[in-house]
């Protein structure tokens, strides 16, 4: 494993692993795996979601954010813990801090038929009025991402010696998110509370994230030496990383990538910055215990054993969306 320090994220084209030869598919995978254990974050050309399209939902949140308080609040339901719908500025925070975000989102959720039996277990997508096209787009983008997601698992399975399809299964109809978040302009710093930004530091929860390219700087992530390092994703590009539920099941062997979005400086401070990640999670039944593999005398098991349904309803009391029993 190399020991070098990447000042910019690498860069993998995911049709080596999908398309590619035998040798191809193996260098895309330790790549991968050195990236992961390095700064954490890779990015992704060659996957399946076109910059057409990525576009056409940005400009479909743009409009959605635009709209009045009012109109966006009819589409908040505080019992779905923000799974579903809008949620409003001050709702959230990360995790350990008791600042909440500056930012507001719109979730979608997993798309089940209806004679599916995963069907009950997911709450119905809200979709504005307003923006009658956006369930089809989303729903496009959504399917893309998550069809990329399941070839990076793929990819992260054989990396570390499972079989190729180890994931698959867990994440068929798994309750993955797409997240399109709006930051507001800041109009008043100095009337922001101490502590207050864009997104404090923090680990995703799921298994991994795919993050198509955000309208405005401010993305940084923290290198293994302490050092933070702003990140964009280029076009054509999708910024994939490691979140707390894979370095739950490989005890750390894979780390959840730190990172934050930073306020922007006084003189682009008016400016609103839009940003859609799609979080892939696994169905709720997956177990999180930490992979035998991963467990030695050197490297001690860190985590309890819990299900990921389990672990997502304690981080979401964590971060202030769902009321701590």
């Amino acid at each position: 494993m190399s020991n070098k320090l990447y000042n910019e994220i690498p860069s993998l084209d995911l049709r080596n692993f999908t398309t590619g030869s035998a040798a191809d598919k193996k260098q895309f995978v330790n790549d991968l795996g050195n990236a992961y254990n390095t700064i954490g974050f890779v990015a992704i050309k060659g996957h399946y979601l076109s910059d057409e399209l990525s576009q056409k939902l940005y400009q479909i949140v743009e409009r959605f954010f635009k709209l009045s308080t009012e109109q966006k609040k009819q589409y908040e339901n505080p019992e779905l813990a923000g799974q579903r719908g809008y949620t409003s500025t001050g709702r959230e925070q990360a995790k350990g801090h008791s600042v909440p975000d500056l930012k507001e989102f719109y979730q979608i959720g997993q798309f089940v038929p209806e004679e599916h039996p995963m069907k009950p277990e997911y709450p119905d997508n809200l979709w504005p009025a307003e923006i009658p096209e956006m369930a089809e787009v989303a729903k496009e983008v959504y399917q893309k991402l998550e069809k990329t997601g399941v070839e990076m698992l793929r990819a992260i399975a054989l990396y570390l010696e499972l079989p190729e399809d180890f994931f698959d299964k867990k994440v068929e109809y798994g309750n993955s998110i797409l997240r399109a978040i709006h930051y507001p302009p800041i109009e008043n710093p100095d009337a922001l509370p101490d502590g207050a930004v864009r997104a404090a530091q923090h680990g995703d929860i799921n298994l991994i994230t795919l993050l198509m390219g955000a309208s405005a700087d401010g993305l940084q992530v923290l290198r293994r030496d302490g050092e933070w390092i702003p990140i964009t994703a280029l076009p054509n590009q999708l910024v994939v990383n490691v979140g707390d539920m894979l370095a739950r099941l490989t005890n750390d062997k894979l780390k959840s990538t730190i990172h934050r979005v930073v306020n922007p400086p006084k003189e682009q401070m008016k400016n609103s910055r839009f940003s859609i990640p799609f979080f892939m999670h696994p169905i709720s039944q997956m177990d999180l215990t930490c992979l035998d593999s991963c467990v030695d005398d050197e490297n001690p098991k860190h985590y309890k054993d819990m299900t990921a349904g389990e672990f997502l309803q304690e981080r979401l009391a964590e971060i202030g969306l769902l009321k701590k029993k």
